[in-house]
């Protein structure tokens, strides 16, 4: 019997789950997952995500302005942001999703940078973790890392960068999240990098209902399907899978507190 799974990162506001929310985390608790953390990405699903999290005892909340939004953002938004901060909920556990993105069309990357900045001063302020979004960007955003030295870290999540970036991220405190991708076999530098790293620096994430885990393409991904990637995970490291699963479960309610 392995430990209870976490899943770190599930957009558990959107569809497939909205209105459905109570099927989806019975499918979810039959698979072991014991907690699931929505994360917010807009101002404008800030209540939502927190009403999630208030009405279910499994969900817990994350708030953040992920870097897809900019084209949205305004500074009242950030307001916002800290104003669902200073209520300090025990159910919201981090800020998050937030980061920097290069892959997508106009990026306005000077915005970007200033948006992220003033999320981790709210971290550092509200001693809260963060949770980071990063598309070829990971050494920029390691950059601002460092120069904001933040007392709770974070997770740099759905990680498919080089081992080196990886490493660089950990000693700075950080881990990594381990998701859908890592499934699949043509994955094969992202396999190596996962096999390799400390297992005390990783957590369990979907993405979902992103980032479909291999045999579902296609379909929306769920949070039960974590139990796919842990699967996955075993299969690549040495350690046996209880290890696997009792590390991971310590690894998140170190990070976030649950």
């Amino acid at each position: 019997m392995t430990s209870p799974f976490v899943d770190t990162h599930c957009h558990f506001d959107f569809p497939p789950f909205h209105g459905d929310e109570t099927r989806s985390l019975q499918l979810a608790r039959e698979a072991g997952i014991e907690k699931i953390i929505a994360v917010g990405v807009a101002a404008d699903r800030f209540a939502g995500v927190m009403a999630l999290a208030e009405r279910f005892d499994p969900v817990y909340a994350a708030l953040g302005i992920h870097p897809m939004a900019i084209n949205d953002f305004r500074n009242e938004h950030l307001a916002q942001l800290e104003a669902w901060l200073q209520q300090r909920s025990d159910k919201l556990v981090a800020i998050g999703e937030i980061g920097l993105d290069l892959f997508i069309d106009n990026p306005q990357f000077d915005r970007q940078e200033a948006l992220l900045d003033a999320q981790l001063r709210l971290a550092r302020q509200y001693e809260l973790p963060v949770i980071l979004h990063s598309r070829r960007t990971h050494d920029k955003l390691a950059m601002h890392l460092r120069r904001l030295d933040l007392p709770r870290r974070g997770v740099v999540h759905g990680f498919a960068g080089s081992e080196q970036q990886a490493l660089a991220f950990i000693k700075a405190g950080y881990f990594i999240g381990v998701g859908g991708t890592m499934t699949y076999e043509r994955a094969t530098k992202t396999r190596r990098t996962l096999a390799r790293l400390p297992l005390s620096s990783l957590l369990l994430e979907t993405d979902s209902p992103d980032m479909p885990v291999q045999g579902f393409q296609g379909e929306p991904n769920r949070p039960e399907r974590i139990k796919n990637i842990w699967q996955c995970l075993c299969e690549i490291r040495e350690e046996p899978p209880q290890e696997i699963a009792d590390t991971l479960r310590d690894n998140t309610h170190r990070l976030f507190h649950l």
